[in-house]
């Protein structure tokens, strides 16, 4: 038997019209193939910037066409636009001045009610009729029975108030509170809650109360400056007129710097705002608003040469900013 030959110790050169061959018979390329392989990658890889740049110019080329072609916006013409808008006015009729007025502090204004004992609550008919009168709640006026009053009490007064300090802390009338004994306030989502005399500031006929509790997120007016009022302003009043509401009435300011009697006559308001936007027993302590959402007043009296209780056209405000000289820790505005 033939013995197999593991290595071979010849160095035989290829013959000619051979290729040398590597370890696994595949044929080793000679110096021109390699030089000829170089060169073509080579150029291969110069052209590659002349591909991007052309490509750069196909694709500018390309967006500048299409903005070429791209239809230009249209122009409107003044009759266009005018029409446009009496389309909108004819099919989306806008909020009034007013109702934006008032819904920008409607959130803060809450209805104020005082409660006495049964025997010392105020009998109906007493006192005397006088022209000029502040607007307390008339308790007599309102028979229904109401479920929320205390027992062994009775509702003397209801007002209206304006929450000033996020924290419940509420501007009303001092005649609103009165000698009552206990006061409750309702909140604009209708929660309800006891409240405490804070302060009393009778030259103005102001008083603070605070609410034990509140509702999250309770929002505060925005106080504003009567120094910019001129008769013929429109205002707002918001209230609780024979504790209905919040109620809305819409008038002017008739008049500034007014004077104001109180009916026993012991008392004299002053730098008062007149205002004939409607006002009844009950809206004593609402805001009175401008067309901003400012408050610049507080409701307090009403004028009326009869003996009737009810508005006939002569209301009169307390100004925020006599409110903050008196009241201790509210800005005017």
């Amino acid at each position: 038997m033939r013995r197999q030959v593991l290595y071979s110790g010849s160095r035989r050169a290829p013959g000619a019209g051979q290729s040398a061959s590597d370890s696994a018979g595949a044929p080793i390329p000679d110096t021109a193939s390699r030089l000829q392989r170089l060169r073509a990658l080579g150029a291969r890889h110069a052209r590659m910037p002349q591909l991007v740049a052309g490509a750069a110019i196909v694709a500018l080329l390309a967006g500048e066409g299409y903005l070429w072609l791209k239809p230009a916006p249209r122009v409107l013409n003044q009759a266009e636009i005018e029409a446009a808008v009496m389309r909108t006015l004819q099919t989306r009729t806008p909020p009034s001045r007013a109702a934006k007025a008032a819904e920008m502090v409607r959130p803060a204004v809450v209805r104020v009610r005082g409660f006495t004992d049964l025997e010392a609550a105020p009998k109906p008919g007493k006192g005397k009729k006088r022209q000029g009168r502040f607007v307390p709640g008339a308790p007599e006026d309102r028979q229904e029975q109401d479920k929320s009053v205390p027992e062994g009490m009775q509702e003397a007064a209801v007002g209206s108030g304006v929450v000033i300090v996020d924290d419940g802390t509420i501007l009303t009338n001092l005649h609103v509170v009165y000698r009552v004994k206990r006061v409750r306030v309702t909140f604009h989502d209708g929660s309800e809650s006891e409240a405490s005399l804070v302060s009393v500031h009778p030259e103005n006929d102001l008083a603070i109360i605070k609410a034990h509790t509140i509702p999250d997120d309770l929002p505060s007016a925005t106080l504003g400056s009567a120094s910019r009022l001129k008769p013929g302003d429109e205002v707002v009043a918001v209230g609780f007129p024979f504790g209905m509401g919040p109620s809305i009435s819409y008038g002017v300011v008739s008049g500034l710097n007014r004077e104001f009697h109180s009916p026993e006559g012991k008392r004299l308001l002053t730098r008062l705002i007149q205002f004939d936007a409607a006002v009844n027993p009950g809206s004593s302590g609402g805001p009175l608003v401008t067309m901003q959402g400012d408050v610049v007043g507080i409701v307090t009296a009403i004028l009326n040469p009869t003996e009737s209780h009810t508005f006939v056209g002569i209301g009169f405000a307390v100004t925020i900013a006599v409110a903050a000289s008196s009241v201790s820790g509210i800005h005017p505005f």
